[in-house]
């Protein structure tokens, strides 16, 4: 997947807060959304949820990092990698993982296939737990 221009606008200090808090608040409120939906046995669209909340939660980080918008991508590692996260062999893997629930829960041809597979409470509790772990591991 190719990565779009980034924009070369600089933010000015109070945007740039601004924005970072805008990310932070949309990556919590999608953590709740995807608690919730894993309460209400909507397996799937829990894990997509658990993308956006990472998503959201590491272009907050990106634009702290480069003062910079962050580039109209959804790859998680990506996005860690932009920020100058430095991530280890298994927080790369999770991240990679966690990348395809925004594929697969986003385009029609994928989604039956993806509502059948991942339909399974274990699945998305492991999943759950694992982007808790990383919205943990990245507040640090």
């Amino acid at each position: 997947m190719r990565e779009r221009p980034r924009r070369r606008v600089k933010f000015m200090k109070q945007d740039f807060q601004k924005n970072i808090k805008y990310w932070l608040d949309g990556s919590k409120r999608d953590l709740q959304v995807a608690e919730n939906l894993f309460k209400s046995k909507y397996y799937p669209q829990c894990l997509f949820f658990c993308h956006l909340s990472l998503e959201k939660f590491l272009k907050a980080l990106v634009i702290k990092t480069t003062k910079d918008y962050p580039p109209f991508i959804h790859d998680l590692r990506r996005l860690a990698e932009i920020a100058n996260i430095k991530l280890d062999s298994r927080q790369k893997q999770i991240l990679d993982k966690i990348s395809t629930f925004n594929i697969a829960g986003r385009y029609a041809d994928d989604k039956f296939e993806f509502y059948k597979k991942f339909n399974k409470k274990e699945y998305a509790e492991k999943y759950l737990k694992l982007t808790e772990e990383m919205h943990l591991w990245l507040k640090k």
